[in-house]
């Protein structure tokens, strides 16, 4: 089973990915998250030359935010620096937008997007419209030592429903999962191999990547110590954050984290209807995420959020989890680190050696 780690960009995370490769993990994901983190394809030019072994990929890019040439040249930049290292990792968005005060994109636009991507990557000629005009495009000189549009780049889509899983099959792309509860991880992996299934592919072909936040814990440490709040209660607080955005901004739920009956997400969503500005309450709810938690939600994310969220258990408890995963089907285990928690590290590089 490969690990890897992912990561809120910084300008500088190529220096936690050096280490990650030092300590054997495969793959680096880098959010694709403006406004609320540095841009990705910087940091993963600057990771791109500071490693020499290790996966950078995009964890993941929304199509709506870059546009597929801008897209396309940035893959084919890092393709020249780290030839054949490089995945584009794609999604129909929920940080990203959401962080905009925006819903996911069609899943048919997403498509269109990645054919668009690929074509040029190809040096072909593609069908692109932009201000509302059709316009043919492609890479006019991928014969100079610019770019690299020959070593693969290899495609994963963040796939949380029925017809993106369908897509992933038809693209026979890797998967990416964010995962919190075993039991919820095993029933979409199965989703998904039964998808690559009817498409015709062989299930070891299937490359699936579980996504997740944790601490490991200590003996007799709680779920919600100082150490385990930081650590894994962003991922925690997602849970509030998609409560509210569902209540004032009438989005959709993309996935299902823990019921919406329980107190604390009622407790939160009447905080949220306080936020500022009335018209965008997306700016403070979406505040941190994923990196830390607010002061005001901080009496929301209990020791039992965290425990239904996330992978914050002991290290033996850890270690069975993750084997549950790898024999439902998953390949990879991907742990997001927390900005200024980069020496939980060392914790997660021995659960990797657990599985060496």
């Amino acid at each position: 089973m490969d690990f890897g780690i992912a990561l809120p960009t910084a300008a500088d995370s190529w220096r936690v990915v050096r280490e990650a490769e030092e300590l054997g993990f495969s793959h680096a994901w880098f959010y694709d998250t403006q406004m609320l983190s540095a841009d990705c394809f910087v940091a993963m030019g600057a990771a791109a030359v500071n490693t020499k072994r290790i996966r950078l990929g995009t964890g993941v890019l929304v199509p709506s935010n870059r546009i597929a040439p801008v897209t396309a040249n940035a893959l084919a930049t890092l393709n020249q620096l780290a030839p054949g290292r490089i995945d584009f990792g794609v999604g129909t968005g929920f940080t990203a937008r959401r962080a905009m005060g925006f819903g996911a994109i069609k899943v048919k636009d997403m498509e269109t997007y990645i054919s668009q991507v690929y074509g040029l990557l190809r040096r072909e000629t593609v069908e692109f419209e932009m201000e509302g005009q059709p316009k043919k495009i492609r890479f006019l000189n991928p014969e100079l030592p610019l770019f690299n549009t020959t070593d693969p780049i290899a495609l994963h889509l963040s796939a949380f429903g029925p017809r993106t899983r369908s897509l992933t099959a038809k693209l026979k792309a890797g998967w990416i999962d964010f995962v919190g509860k075993v039991e919820a991880g095993v029933k979409e992996v199965q989703a998904m191999r039964a998808a690559w299934s009817e498409a015709g592919h062989a299930l070891g072909d299937l490359q699936a990547t579980a996504f997740a936040l944790g601490c490991v814990l200590r003996e007799g440490e709680p779920a919600d110590s100082a150490r385990a709040m930081a650590q894994a209660g962003p991922r925690a607080a997602v849970a509030l954050h998609r409560a509210a955005d569902e209540v004032l901004m009438g989005l959709a739920p993309t996935m299902t984290m823990v019921s919406h009956g329980t107190r604390e997400l009622q407790d939160y969503v009447a905080l949220a209807r306080t936020f500022e500005p009335k018209d965008a309450p997306w700016l403070e709810n979406h505040r941190g995420h994923l990196m830390f938690v607010k002061p005001e939600e901080r009496p929301f994310v209990t020791a039992e959020l965290i425990a239904n969220t996330t992978f914050t258990a002991t290290e033996a408890e850890i270690c069975a989890r993750i084997e549950a995963l790898r024999a439902a089907g998953y390949t990879q285990f991907t742990i997001q680190l927390v900005p200024g928690q980069e020496a939980a590290l060392a914790d997660w590089a021995r659960i990797r050696k657990a599985f060496a």
